[in-house]
């Protein structure tokens, strides 16, 4: 950014997503190279970027943008910026209240992502949902508090390969035409899934069972749930090849009590206030450390 920010600006941050602690997130990938990175004429890598008067470099920045892969160039190299200020904003805190020569690290942690984890600790309140916070989220949310749909399913495997495109024409083909014989002749399923379907299921006349969201391949997930009982009227694809589908059941998951979800809404809510407390003290340190250059990186990844 140019000059200092005078309003809040919010810093993205994807920690808490993470399986792995603020503190981790904020240490990883840091290597301690203290090389100058890709030398031009004998110069060091040039620096756009700054916390205060850090830089960090464009070799800083390239060898962070491998820990963020993106579909543009630019947007990986956005990422590992920002990852790079948040990184360096958590440590000059550090130094400032004098934590990096208190701390002690346990284990396999490392001491700069101990002090961030006994900074972020000291410094970024912690509150858990009471028990009100939770049952007016899930009052407010019914539709997120159910079991899984369920479906009982039979179904026909004309195997093919991704590769082979005159095999799937073929596989097609011959789905169709069973499905039109299916039509007038229902009961003849059975035989039909043991004399011409690739699927194990074949000995129990194609039979699945119950199927919930998730348990199949997602191509094929996606295109089953949608249909109606009875006998589906095109052959349902996925990476196996064409699938003739009848459905012999549909289950609508139903409403779970407040008392099956009450951890799972404590734990979304702790974190979702975790998150906007990070973001808040972000962009504290933000306003306490002048930061230079990130706006432009990110204007170039828009």
């Amino acid at each position: 950014m140019a000059g200092r920010t005078t309003g809040r600006r919010e810093l993205p941050i994807t920690v808490i997503d993470s399986g792995k602690s603020v503190a981790q997130e904020a240490h990883a990938d840091h290597h301690d190279e203290q090389g100058e990175g890709p030398r031009s004429l004998g110069r060091p890598a040039p620096a756009m970027l700054f916390v205060g008067d850090t830089a960090i470099s464009e070799a800083d920045i390239a060898r962070e943008m491998q820990f963020h892969r993106a579909l543009k160039p630019e947007q990986s190299r956005a990422d590992a910026a920002r990852a790079l200020v948040v990184r360096e904003l958590l440590l000059r805190e550090v130094g400032r209240l004098g934590l990096d020569g208190d701390v002690r690290a346990d284990g396999a942690e490392a001491v700069e992502e101990a002090c961030i984890r006994v900074l972020l600790e000291r410094e970024v309140e912690n509150r858990v949902p009471s028990e009100g916070d939770c049952m007016r989220y899930y009052d407010s949310n019914p539709e997120r508090f159910h079991a899984p749909d369920r479906i009982r399913i039979r179904h026909i495997l004309l195997a093919a390969p991704m590769d082979d495109v005159n095999g799937r024409f073929d596989a097609r083909r011959r789905g169709e035409a069973m499905i039109v014989e299916l039509k007038a002749q229902p009961h003849l399923f059975a035989d039909f899934a043991l004399r011409h379907s690739d699927c194990p299921s074949k000995n129990e006349g194609g039979d699945l069972g119950w199927i919930e969201h998730g348990q199949t391949t997602p191509e094929f997930d996606r295109q089953v749930f949608r249909l109606r009982e009875g006998l589906a009227s095109f052959p349902v694809e996925s990476r196996w090849g064409y699938h003739v589908v009848c459905v012999d059941a549909i289950s609508a998951g139903e409403k779970l009590a407040f008392d099956q979800v009450r951890q799972r809404i404590s734990d979304y809510l702790e974190l979702q206030v975790r998150q906007r407390e990070l973001q808040l003290y972000l962009q504290g340190l933000q306003e306490r450390y002048e930061v230079r250059g990130l706006d432009e990186i990110e204007a170039a990844a828009a």
